[in-house]
């Protein structure tokens, strides 16, 4: 028997960046089945986004390289224009590369800089963009999702766990300034079961026998939190690991 939904969402709008699969993808399925009406985004795969926005009962789908702050406004400006306000935001769009940690020369000056354009600036771009119309409801939310590379010497290369770190903090610095019209909140995952992670089975195994739940996490335990913090009235300024226990491990 499916979740039951309580239509929490209903009347609102939804931005989801990087949502053509993963965490995004069941983020945007999730906010579509509890009411809300969403858009769908990716800077490619965009067959893939095309085809989650046409499976949602009220979606659309706008391509969109949020590390271009031209692009990103773009993508807030035809979300108010479809739908004529804008209630959540869920900055999920992100970039890595795998680099073991102890590699320095690997990580070229290109790569750290595309990692922290689409991680940190994306987020800015987008949230930024979003503000006038976050306000404009009354009860604005941003919701981040970060990782748990960003709290712990951990991840997929030390680029991405620092983009991760400064999106931590860009949360709260941004919960700040922007309450109370605004709520800006994080999710920080571990380890979840993606397209980009399918052959991580090493890792998948060391978390499993690490984790006190025992098992890496899936799309939807993200979407979940999502939901939570994107309807938490009275909460902002948070970082919400979803991780299985890995941080206390």
């Amino acid at each position: 028997m499916g979740q039951q939904r309580t239509g929490q969402l209903s009347g609102k709008v939804a931005l989801i960046t990087g949502s053509a699969s993963g965490i995004g993808e069941a983020t945007a399925r999730l906010f579509a089945a509890e009411g809300a009406q969403v858009v769908v985004n990716s800077v490619s795969s965009v067959a893939d986004g095309t085809a989650v926005a046409a499976s949602l009962p009220d979606a659309i789908y706008v391509q969109a390289d949020v590390s271009d702050d031209d692009q990103a406004r773009a993508l807030v400006a035809a979300t108010v224009e479809r739908y004529g306000r804008l209630d959540v935001v869920v900055n999920n769009a992100g970039f890595t590369k795998v680099i073991p940690h102890a590699d320095l020369e690997a990580v070229t000056d290109a790569l750290f800089r595309r990692i922290l354009d689409v991680n940190v600036l994306g987020t800015w771009h987008v949230s930024r963009a979003a503000v006038s119309a976050l306000k404009a409801t009354g009860a604005g939310s941003i919701v981040n999702v970060t990782s748990l590379a960003g709290v712990k010497a951990a991840g997929s290369s030390i680029p991405y766990a620092v983009s991760k770190a400064a999106l931590n903090h860009l949360t709260v610095l941004m919960a700040n300034v922007l309450g109370p019209e605004i709520r800006v909140n994080a999710v920080a995952p571990g380890l979840v079961d993606t397209p980009w992670t399918e052959d991580w089975d090493e890792v998948r195994k060391a978390v499993t026998a690490m984790a006190p739940l025992k098992r890496s996490g899936q799309p939807q335990d993200c979407a979940q939190a999502c939901l939570y913090l994107a309807t938490a009235a009275y909460c902002t300024g948070d970082v919400l690991l979803v991780d299985g226990g890995m941080h206390v491990r």
